[in-house]
């Protein structure tokens, strides 16, 4: 208390301390209307309910008493995709077992871990995903070309070039059990592809002629040719079941209907194509692999041009799959790389290569959305992770919630400079990297030679051809 406030009091430095002579009329009313403030704190707000609990953080989200929060949130951002970066190691295993180069794969639909591979050789090689090869049985003579999975998963069903088609039992025989097909069909010539129907006892097959097949019938119920020697890929679309579309070596891709005795129509490019695949959420939308080094993705109800070519490969594309979501799909080449391309996206977001990897012939994307598998002229099928720096096994929920922190700083910063360069940038096989070089050089040669003979010519006499529409030659209905 101040001197002025003491002598309010009444108090008189030449009394005793404690002693108070008298106390004024104002000093009182002073006193009564002088205001006190309380401090009161609810410890439901700040205290843990146990010591294992986290501490609770008092946070005024106020944007002006954080002038910063931006700057802060961009170093995080650089930092974690630096991070990223760092951790990116995809290769998960490699599955040996096969004593030549594999040239088919067929992924389970009921179980995750089972897989199976055809290999040049005649055998058919089961792996789970713990790394073994659990079966081994001769399935043809000569090469395996094609294999799927029964809708159900009880049964299998092979090709190859000894022109039979072999339904086997999945489950492993017992002890003593001799390794028998439970059905074969002959055919007139040899199979290159097989797929199944995703409801019904019905698979289809190609080679000369495109056939559809009834389980319990040795003839085929439909078949159908345009003109066309011979097929290469035929796929049932996942989505409008009694759709499919398949390959041709005249550099078309036709379109069927199951319920129709002639084909719906097919698109002529200027370079064939080696395999398509479905999006298996988009009934319309397939994607195929050509040799002139590109994906074209095609919406089956315009197929005038395609809405999306997807160029990074720097040899024929040998193989494609979608991813169970349909964002994304993964494509194999012969430049022995794998590539994984989002659905709208011209140019991947991820390419993986070892040095031992030779031509990569197939791929799969597991239905988990977790892994990919590929197999390769020199005898392996490799794993691999869909996302390069994903962690895998069980995450903690802090970890969790960093994880989905990081992400969104990422998505939010994604086209500064300096963390787009850095969550772009791969490292290349010297080969690779030359050949995507000269491939940029001269395409910008063919593009400026076009720009000049346009800039010299009469206005009008030379069109501009948009490189969507540059691959596509007629479309036959």
């Amino acid at each position: 208390v101040t001197q002025c406030s003491i002598w309010s009091l009444g108090y008189c430095p030449q009394h005793p301390v404690g002693e108070v002579t008298h106390v004024s009329f104002y000093s009182l009313i002073y006193i009564h209307a002088m205001k006190v403030k309380v401090l009161s704190r609810n410890p439901d707000d700040y205290v843990r309910e146990t010591k294992l609990d986290i501490q609770r953080v008092p946070r005024n989200y106020d944007p002006s008493l954080h002038p910063f929060e931006v700057p802060r949130e961009y170093t995080r951002a650089l930092n974690a995709t630096k991070l990223e970066r760092v951790f990116a190691k995809p290769f998960l295993a490699s599955l040996d077992g096969h004593r030549d180069g594999v040239n088919c794969m067929a992924k389970h639909p009921k179980s995750l871990s089972t897989m199976l591979s055809g290999s040049c050789d005649g055998e058919v090689v089961w792996n789970l995903t713990k790394r073994e090869c659990v079966r081994t049985l001769q399935a043809h003579e000569g090469f395996v070309r094609g294999m799927v999975v029964r809708f159900c998963g009880t049964s299998f069903f092979t090709v190859g070039d000894d022109k039979t088609i072999k339904q086997w039992k999945m489950e492993t025989p017992s002890y003593g059990e001799e390794e028998e097909p439970l059905n074969t069909i002959l055919g007139k010539s040899v199979f290159t592809s097989i797929d199944h129907h995703q409801k019904e006892g019905v698979f289809v097959t190609c080679g000369q002629q495109v056939d559809i097949w009834d389980e319990q019938r040795s003839s085929p119920i439909r078949s159908f040719s345009w003109g066309v020697d011979s097929f290469s890929c035929v796929r049932f679309n996942p989505v409008e079941t009694e759709l499919l579309a398949s390959c041709a070596s005249d550099r078309s891709i036709v379109l069927y209907d199951m319920r129709e005795a002639t084909p719906l129509k097919k698109v002529i490019m200027s370079m064939r194509s080696n395999t398509l695949c479905w999006n298996p959420m988009e009934a319309y939308n397939f994607t195929c692999s050509n040799e002139d080094y590109n994906l074209y993705t095609y919406d089956m109800r315009y197929l005038d041009k395609p809405f999306t070519v997807h160029m990074d490969h720097v040899s024929a594309v040998l193989d494609v799959d979608y991813s169970p979501t349909g964002k994304e799909f993964v494509s194999a080449s012969f430049d022995k790389t794998i590539r994984i391309f989002p659905k709208d996206s011209g140019h991947s977001r991820e390419v993986y290569h070892t040095k031992r990897m030779q031509h990569v012939i197939s791929i799969k994307w597991s239905s988990d959305n977790k892994y990919i598998l590929s197999a390769s002229d020199e005898m392996n099928i490799r794993l691999w992770k869909a996302n390069a720096a994903e962690k895998l096994g069980l995450l903690a929920p802090r970890e969790k919630a960093a994880v989905n922190y990081s992400q969104k700083l990422k998505e939010k910063f994604q086209h500064h400079p300096q963390i787009r360069r850095i969550s772009r940038h791969r490292h290349l096989p010297k080969s690779i990297y030359s050949q995507s070089k000269e491939l940029r050089v001269m395409k910008e040669a063919r593009r400026r030679k076009e720009r000049n003979v346009r800039k010299h010519s009469k206005p009008g006499s030379m069109p501009v051809v948009t490189e969507k529409e540059k691959h596509v030659v007629t479309v036959v209905k």
